[in-house]
């Protein structure tokens, strides 16, 4: 892996430039998936915008249509090829440039499809070749020709891309690329490589440009954050420590860590950095440490429970958000009861439910024992259930207290009203 400038892809900005120069073209992007999805979308906005296109709402009235696509569950599949369906008469009656990256494009199985049944495609590129979207897009529009940008092996870290940011209030920061984990149900390790860690002080000098740009709020991503190595002993410890020196920035979040790597250094972080937002997401996936071990978590229900009273015990003001599967292969009765069990104990603030989706290219795919839909959605159900009953009670806390928070914008449900957040949400 090395560390690389953004001065070749430049040379391409300027080039498409020039050709689309004095031409008013638009461009849609879709983003599918995670909060890392989302950061790479932004940065696609940025070298997109500096090619000269503008951007729309409505794919139907764009010049260059954009999706960047998440693998995690299928129904994303079906999102890609529905949307793909729609714009076939679309592309033939306008040359539109259709693009395709993110984690799908990593899977052999989808461009085989994407090849025989969706050939109307202009350029397919992968997690690791997003910075070379410039360079794909001079190749169709200079020589006609479909591009297929994919590479398998880790790819290496880029700095200086351009960024269009969503909010000029919050930003979130890509600390690391990757996953060493390789839990049995997931493709990212497959699909993003493994851990690639930035600079700490190409993070740092991103987030106080940032602060100076008028930004209030930093989150930090990663596939697990809380395994970051800056080299030289320098870890995610540190790097909570100095982000929370940059003046101007008010909050810092991060997502998502993981359990076995939330090591005590990391927890006197948080606490000793007002700055630090207290909400803390803590991923379960299951209460049931037989589950746990088939799903290679490397945790028990009892390690994780003894890692939320600690933090809890050093951070009283602490509130947790969390991931669950619900159905993933040979999960029982008995053991969808522990994941009840660890909701009645911790009283989640956020619970963020799914129901287990087979991918292919995991282990989980391939064991026995799978869970039928209608079990799943029942037991999925019955979770809802129990998490929307103790809304009333995590809110009661809140009653007759002041609260800081941020304001974020306009809602997207009512323009009327403004969306903000105190610091446990």
């Amino acid at each position: 892996m090395e560390i690389l400038n953004f001065d070749k892809e430049n040379d391409y900005i300027k080039k498409v430039s020039e050709i689309n120069k004095n031409r008013n073209l638009k461009y849609y992007i879709l983003t599918m998936g995670c909060m890392l999805n989302e950061n790479d979308s932004e940065k696609l906005c940025g070298m997109i915008e500096k090619m000269g296109y503008t951007k729309v709402s409505e794919a139907q009235k764009a010049d260059l249509i954009v999706f960047n696509t998440c693998c995690v569950r299928e129904n994303a599949e079906d999102k890609l090829f529905g949307n793909l369906g729609e714009l076939k008469t679309y592309k033939r009656e306008t040359g539109a440039i259709i693009a395709l990256g993110g984690c799908m494009m990593q899977e052999k199985h989808i461009q085989e499809k994407l090849k025989v049944s969706y050939p109307y495609f202009d350029i397919i590129f992968g997690t690791h070749t997003l910075n070379k979207f410039p360079e794909d897009l001079f190749t169709i529009l200079s020589k006609k020709e479909k591009v297929t940008d994919v590479i398998d092996i880790d790819g290496d870290i880029y700095e200086g891309i351009p960024i269009k940011r969503e909010s000029s209030v919050k930003a979130s920061v890509t600390i690391m690329y990757g996953c060493n984990n390789f839990c049995s149900y997931c493709i990212v390790p497959y699909v993003r490589g493994r851990e690639r860690s930035r600079k700490h002080e190409d993070i740092l000098k991103e987030i106080t440009k940032l602060a100076k740009d008028g930004y209030k709020e930093i989150t930090l991503l990663g596939q697990n954050v809380n395994s970051y190595d800056g080299g030289s002993g320098y870890k995610f410890s540190n790097l909570l420590n100095d982000v929370s020196k940059i003046e101007g920035i008010e909050r810092i979040r991060f997502i998502s860590p993981h359990p076995k790597d939330f090591t005590g250094d990391v927890i006197d972080a948080i606490k000793q950095n007002p700055k630090i937002c207290k909400i803390l997401h803590l991923p379960l996936q299951s209460g049931s440490s037989n589950i746990l071990n088939k799903m290679n978590r490397k945790y028990t229900k009892n390690d994780y429970l003894t890692l939320a009273k600690k933090i809890k015990e050093k951070i009283p003001e602490v509130v947790f958000s969390t991931d669950i599967i619900v159905g993933f292969p040979g999960e029982t009765e008995e053991d969808f009861n522990e994941t009840l069990d660890v909701v009645n104990q911790i009283k989640f603030e956020q619970v963020f439910m799914f129901i287990y989706s087979r991918r292919v290219g995991t282990p989980a795919d391939k064991m026995e024992n799978q869970v039928p839909e209608e079990i799943k959605h029942e037991r999925f159900n019955r979770l809802k259930a129990l998490v929307e009953s103790q809304v009333p009670e995590n809110n009661k806390k809140y009653l007759g207290t002041t609260q800081k928070v941020l304001v974020e914008g306009e809602s997207k449900n009512n323009k009327e009203m403004l969306t903000r957040k105190n610091r446990n949400k």
